[in-house]
Protein backbone atom coordinates (compact mmCIF):
# COMPACT_ATOMS: atom_id res chain seq x y z
CA UNK A 1 0.00 0.00 0.00
CA UNK A 2 0.93 3.63 -0.10
CA UNK A 3 -1.59 5.98 1.93
CA UNK A 4 -3.99 5.78 4.54
CA UNK A 5 -7.10 7.96 4.21
CA UNK A 6 -8.73 8.53 7.31
CA UNK A 7 -11.85 9.76 7.62
CA UNK A 8 -13.27 11.34 10.80
CA UNK A 9 -17.35 11.29 11.33
CA UNK A 10 -19.75 12.39 14.50
CA UNK A 11 -22.93 11.54 14.04
CA UNK A 12 -22.65 12.39 9.85
CA UNK A 13 -25.73 13.18 7.13
CA UNK A 14 -26.53 9.96 5.88
CA UNK A 15 -25.98 11.53 2.39
CA UNK A 16 -23.15 13.80 2.90
CA UNK A 17 -21.14 10.55 4.23
CA UNK A 18 -22.60 8.70 0.91
CA UNK A 19 -21.22 11.03 -1.55
CA UNK A 20 -18.52 11.10 0.56
CA UNK A 21 -17.62 7.28 -0.41
CA UNK A 22 -18.48 7.28 -3.34
CA UNK A 23 -16.05 9.71 -4.14
CA UNK A 24 -13.22 7.14 -2.83
CA UNK A 25 -14.82 4.45 -4.76
CA UNK A 26 -13.74 6.50 -8.04
CA UNK A 27 -10.45 7.01 -6.96
CA UNK A 28 -8.03 6.56 -10.18
CA UNK A 29 -5.14 4.92 -7.19
CA UNK A 30 -6.36 1.40 -7.00
CA UNK A 31 -8.04 -0.11 -3.51
CA UNK A 32 -4.96 -2.37 -3.36
CA UNK A 33 -2.67 0.66 -2.74
CA UNK A 34 -4.15 2.55 -0.35
CA UNK A 35 -6.54 2.06 3.63
CA UNK A 36 -9.29 3.42 4.59
CA UNK A 37 -9.86 4.01 8.23
CA UNK A 38 -13.84 5.16 9.34
CA UNK A 39 -13.16 7.06 12.73
CA UNK A 40 -16.67 7.21 14.53
CA UNK A 41 -16.32 10.14 16.76
CA UNK A 42 -18.59 8.75 19.68
CA UNK A 43 -21.98 9.28 17.16
CA UNK A 44 -24.70 8.74 18.62
CA UNK A 45 -25.56 5.38 16.53
CA UNK A 46 -22.16 3.48 15.92
CA UNK A 47 -21.00 3.79 12.30
CA UNK A 48 -19.86 0.38 12.33
CA UNK A 49 -23.66 -0.90 12.34
CA UNK A 50 -24.88 1.16 9.45
CA UNK A 51 -21.61 1.57 7.06
CA UNK A 52 -20.42 -1.91 4.88
CA UNK A 53 -17.00 -1.17 4.37
CA UNK A 54 -16.66 -4.61 2.36
CA UNK A 55 -16.17 -2.89 -0.99
CA UNK A 56 -12.58 -1.89 0.20
CA UNK A 57 -10.08 -4.94 0.73
CA UNK A 58 -7.69 -2.16 3.23
CA UNK A 59 -10.91 -1.03 5.27
CA UNK A 60 -11.82 -0.78 8.91
CA UNK A 61 -13.82 0.71 11.11
CA UNK A 62 -12.69 2.89 14.33
CA UNK A 63 -14.45 4.54 17.37
CA UNK A 64 -12.80 7.15 19.32
CA UNK A 65 -14.81 8.00 22.70
CA UNK A 66 -13.69 11.57 23.56
CA UNK A 67 -15.64 13.42 21.41
CA UNK A 68 -13.28 15.95 19.62
CA UNK A 69 -12.19 16.53 15.85
CA UNK A 70 -8.42 16.67 17.10
CA UNK A 71 -8.89 13.08 19.40
CA UNK A 72 -10.82 11.41 16.11
CA UNK A 73 -7.53 12.40 14.44
CA UNK A 74 -5.04 11.30 16.43
CA UNK A 75 -6.84 7.86 16.89
CA UNK A 76 -6.43 7.72 13.30
CA UNK A 77 -3.13 8.81 12.86
CA UNK A 78 -2.24 6.17 15.59
CA UNK A 79 -4.27 3.09 13.37
CA UNK A 80 -2.52 4.40 9.95
CA UNK A 81 0.27 1.90 8.52
CA UNK A 82 1.26 3.61 5.85
CA UNK A 83 3.62 6.74 5.56
CA UNK A 84 1.34 9.46 3.66
CA UNK A 85 -1.97 9.79 5.35
CA UNK A 86 -4.61 12.08 3.69
CA UNK A 87 -7.05 13.01 6.10
CA UNK A 88 -10.82 13.69 4.73
CA UNK A 89 -14.40 14.98 6.50
CA UNK A 90 -17.63 13.72 6.45
CA UNK A 91 -18.64 16.27 3.79
CA UNK A 92 -15.40 16.15 1.33
CA UNK A 93 -15.72 14.54 -2.03
CA UNK A 94 -12.84 13.84 -3.46
CA UNK A 95 -11.50 14.23 -7.13
CA UNK A 96 -11.33 10.85 -8.73
CA UNK A 97 -7.73 11.34 -9.05
CA UNK A 98 -7.04 13.27 -5.54
CA UNK A 99 -4.97 9.99 -4.03
CA UNK A 100 -3.14 9.30 -7.28
CA UNK A 101 -2.05 13.44 -7.20
CA UNK A 102 -1.65 13.31 -3.48
CA UNK A 103 1.14 10.19 -3.96
CA UNK A 104 2.47 11.87 -6.76
CA UNK A 105 3.00 15.39 -4.88
CA UNK A 106 4.83 13.84 -1.74
CA UNK A 107 7.17 11.27 -4.08
CA UNK A 108 8.00 14.79 -6.20
CA UNK A 109 8.26 17.10 -3.44
CA UNK A 110 10.29 15.44 -0.66
CA UNK A 111 10.92 18.95 1.29
CA UNK A 112 6.88 19.61 2.32
CA UNK A 113 5.65 17.86 4.98
CA UNK A 114 2.33 18.89 4.38
CA UNK A 115 0.22 20.14 1.53
CA UNK A 116 -3.46 20.17 0.25
CA UNK A 117 -5.22 21.93 -2.66
CA UNK A 118 -8.46 24.00 -3.52
CA UNK A 119 -12.12 23.53 -2.16
CA UNK A 120 -15.09 23.69 -4.59
CA UNK A 121 -18.39 24.80 -2.19
CA UNK A 122 -21.70 23.25 -3.29
CA UNK A 123 -24.45 25.05 -1.19
CA UNK A 124 -27.22 22.34 -0.15
CA UNK A 125 -29.89 25.39 -0.76
CA UNK A 126 -28.25 27.04 -3.80
CA UNK A 127 -25.74 29.47 -4.01
CA UNK A 128 -26.61 31.97 -1.37
CA UNK A 129 -27.09 35.72 -2.77
CA UNK A 130 -24.26 37.22 -0.30
CA UNK A 131 -21.17 36.97 -1.75
CA UNK A 132 -19.17 37.10 1.42
CA UNK A 133 -21.04 34.13 2.52
CA UNK A 134 -20.03 31.98 -0.77
CA UNK A 135 -16.06 33.17 -0.87
CA UNK A 136 -16.13 31.91 2.59
CA UNK A 137 -16.44 28.73 1.82
CA UNK A 138 -14.37 27.98 -1.18
CA UNK A 139 -10.86 27.92 -1.62
CA UNK A 140 -10.02 28.04 -5.22
CA UNK A 141 -6.04 28.08 -6.20
CA UNK A 142 -4.45 30.14 -9.27
CA UNK A 143 -1.11 28.59 -8.85
CA UNK A 144 0.72 26.31 -6.90
CA UNK A 145 2.57 27.53 -3.49
CA UNK A 146 4.55 26.94 -1.30
CA UNK A 147 7.05 27.71 1.98
CA UNK A 148 8.88 26.63 4.46
CA UNK A 149 8.89 29.17 6.96
CA UNK A 150 5.36 29.36 9.03
CA UNK A 151 3.86 31.39 5.85
CA UNK A 152 -0.01 31.17 6.94
CA UNK A 153 -0.66 32.08 3.07
CA UNK A 154 0.89 28.15 2.40
CA UNK A 155 -0.89 26.30 4.98
CA UNK A 156 -3.72 24.07 3.36
CA UNK A 157 -7.10 23.47 4.66
CA UNK A 158 -7.64 20.76 6.54
CA UNK A 159 -10.22 19.34 4.13
CA UNK A 160 -8.00 16.92 2.08
CA UNK A 161 -5.03 17.46 3.88
CA UNK A 162 -1.61 15.42 3.33
CA UNK A 163 0.44 14.88 6.02
CA UNK A 164 3.93 12.69 6.14
CA UNK A 165 3.47 10.24 8.66
CA UNK A 166 6.54 11.59 10.97
CA UNK A 167 4.86 14.72 11.06
CA UNK A 168 1.95 13.25 12.01
CA UNK A 169 3.75 10.91 14.95
CA UNK A 170 5.46 14.19 16.00
CA UNK A 171 1.99 16.23 15.99
CA UNK A 172 0.46 13.42 18.04
CA UNK A 173 3.51 13.77 20.95
CA UNK A 174 2.80 17.33 21.42
CA UNK A 175 -0.63 17.15 21.88
CA UNK A 176 -0.92 16.48 25.63
CA UNK A 177 -4.18 16.57 27.38
CA UNK A 178 -5.91 19.18 28.44
CA UNK A 179 -2.83 21.37 27.20
CA UNK A 180 -4.20 24.64 24.45
CA UNK A 181 -3.33 22.30 21.42
CA UNK A 182 -5.29 19.89 22.45
CA UNK A 183 -8.18 22.45 22.25
CA UNK A 184 -7.92 23.56 19.10
CA UNK A 185 -10.24 22.01 16.64
CA UNK A 186 -14.18 21.19 16.33
CA UNK A 187 -15.26 19.37 19.68
CA UNK A 188 -19.28 18.87 19.52
CA UNK A 189 -20.83 22.67 18.66
CA UNK A 190 -17.92 24.15 18.85
CA UNK A 191 -16.52 26.22 16.28
CA UNK A 192 -12.92 25.97 17.12
CA UNK A 193 -10.45 25.45 14.36
CA UNK A 194 -6.58 25.69 13.63
CA UNK A 195 -5.35 22.32 14.15
CA UNK A 196 -4.38 21.74 10.27
CA UNK A 197 -2.34 24.99 10.81
CA UNK A 198 -0.68 23.42 13.97
CA UNK A 199 -0.19 20.34 11.78
CA UNK A 200 1.49 22.63 8.89
CA UNK A 201 3.69 24.43 11.59
CA UNK A 202 4.63 21.30 12.85
CA UNK A 203 5.83 19.78 9.89
CA UNK A 204 7.71 23.09 9.55
CA UNK A 205 9.32 22.34 13.33
CA UNK A 206 10.72 19.82 11.55
CA UNK A 207 12.26 21.51 9.01
CA UNK A 208 9.54 20.28 6.30
CA UNK A 209 7.60 22.74 4.19
CA UNK A 210 3.81 23.25 3.36
CA UNK A 211 1.74 23.58 0.83
CA UNK A 212 -1.25 23.86 -1.91
CA UNK A 213 -1.59 22.62 -5.32
CA UNK A 214 -3.93 23.51 -8.04
CA UNK A 215 -4.32 19.88 -9.24
CA UNK A 216 -5.54 18.56 -6.05
CA UNK A 217 -9.49 19.53 -5.60
CA UNK A 218 -12.50 18.29 -3.77
CA UNK A 219 -16.29 19.56 -3.32
CA UNK A 220 -16.86 20.55 0.23
CA UNK A 221 -20.56 20.16 0.65
CA UNK A 222 -22.38 23.05 2.71
CA UNK A 223 -25.34 22.60 4.15
CA UNK A 224 -27.98 25.75 4.79
CA UNK A 225 -27.61 25.48 8.18
CA UNK A 226 -23.85 27.00 7.68
CA UNK A 227 -25.06 29.95 5.89
CA UNK A 228 -26.86 31.74 8.95
CA UNK A 229 -25.07 34.75 10.24
CA UNK A 230 -25.13 33.60 13.73
CA UNK A 231 -22.81 30.52 13.03
CA UNK A 232 -20.35 32.26 10.20
CA UNK A 233 -19.88 34.81 13.16
CA UNK A 234 -19.27 31.93 15.97
CA UNK A 235 -17.12 30.41 12.96
CA UNK A 236 -14.96 33.48 12.44
CA UNK A 237 -14.15 34.33 16.26
CA UNK A 238 -13.36 30.39 16.49
CA UNK A 239 -10.82 30.97 13.61
CA UNK A 240 -9.65 34.19 14.99
CA UNK A 241 -9.08 32.18 18.65
CA UNK A 242 -7.46 28.97 17.04
CA UNK A 243 -4.57 31.13 15.11
CA UNK A 244 -4.12 33.15 18.57
CA UNK A 245 -3.76 29.60 20.27
CA UNK A 246 -1.21 28.09 17.51
CA UNK A 247 1.17 31.47 17.51
CA UNK A 248 0.96 31.31 21.41
CA UNK A 249 1.89 27.93 21.63
CA UNK A 250 4.98 28.85 19.81
CA UNK A 251 6.27 31.43 21.10
CA UNK A 252 4.15 34.57 20.17
CA UNK A 253 1.71 34.64 22.30
CA UNK A 254 -1.29 36.87 22.24
CA UNK A 255 -1.65 40.53 24.04
CA UNK A 256 -4.18 42.61 25.66
CA UNK A 257 -5.34 45.46 24.08
CA UNK A 258 -4.11 48.75 25.21
CA UNK A 259 -6.52 51.51 25.83
CA UNK A 260 -4.95 53.53 23.24
CA UNK A 261 -5.39 50.69 20.61
CA UNK A 262 -9.16 50.32 21.96
CA UNK A 263 -10.24 53.82 21.00
CA UNK A 264 -7.98 53.13 17.77
CA UNK A 265 -10.71 50.34 16.96
CA UNK A 266 -13.52 52.02 18.25
CA UNK A 267 -12.79 54.90 15.68
CA UNK A 268 -12.26 52.07 12.83
CA UNK A 269 -15.58 50.71 14.00
CA UNK A 270 -17.52 53.68 13.54
CA UNK A 271 -15.80 53.73 9.70
CA UNK A 272 -17.50 50.28 9.30
CA UNK A 273 -20.63 48.79 7.46
CA UNK A 274 -22.87 46.61 10.00
CA UNK A 275 -21.27 43.36 8.13
CA UNK A 276 -17.74 44.69 8.96
CA UNK A 277 -18.33 45.37 12.56
CA UNK A 278 -19.63 42.07 13.32
CA UNK A 279 -16.82 40.58 12.02
CA UNK A 280 -14.30 42.61 13.74
CA UNK A 281 -16.29 42.14 16.89
CA UNK A 282 -16.23 38.47 16.29
CA UNK A 283 -12.38 38.19 15.90
CA UNK A 284 -11.94 40.85 18.20
CA UNK A 285 -13.85 38.00 20.59
CA UNK A 286 -11.78 34.99 19.74
CA UNK A 287 -8.45 37.00 20.65
CA UNK A 288 -9.19 37.96 24.18
CA UNK A 289 -10.45 34.23 24.11
CA UNK A 290 -7.12 33.15 23.20
CA UNK A 291 -5.65 35.99 25.59
CA UNK A 292 -7.24 34.36 28.18
CA UNK A 293 -7.12 30.91 27.69
CA UNK A 294 -2.91 31.38 27.69
CA UNK A 295 -2.89 34.01 30.91
CA UNK A 296 -4.77 30.35 32.43
CA UNK A 297 -2.44 28.01 31.32
CA UNK A 298 0.52 29.85 32.10
CA UNK A 299 -0.26 30.55 35.63
CA UNK A 300 -1.23 26.80 35.96
CA UNK A 301 2.04 26.45 34.76
CA UNK A 302 3.81 28.33 37.09
CA UNK A 303 1.58 26.68 39.99
CA UNK A 304 3.21 22.99 39.11
CA UNK A 305 6.63 24.75 38.86
CA UNK A 306 6.29 26.26 42.50
CA UNK A 307 4.93 22.87 43.51
CA UNK A 308 7.67 20.49 42.12
CA UNK A 309 10.71 23.13 43.24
Amino acid sequence: MQLSVIICAHNPRRDYLTRVLDGLKAQTLPVTEWQLLLTDNASDEPLADAWDLSWHPNAEHLREEVLGLIPARVRGIREATEDLLVFVDDDNVLKADYLERAMTIGETWPILGVWGGQLIAEFEDGEPREVWKRDFWTLRLVRDIWSNNYDRFAVPNGAGICIRRAVAMKYVECIMPDSLRSKLGRSGSGLNSGEDIDMAYTACDLGFGTGKFVALSLTHLIPKSRLSGDYLFRLIEGIAYSEAVVLAVRGDPPTKMSRVDRLVELYKNLRMDELQRRTARARALGRTRAFNAWRAAQQNADKTTLVAD
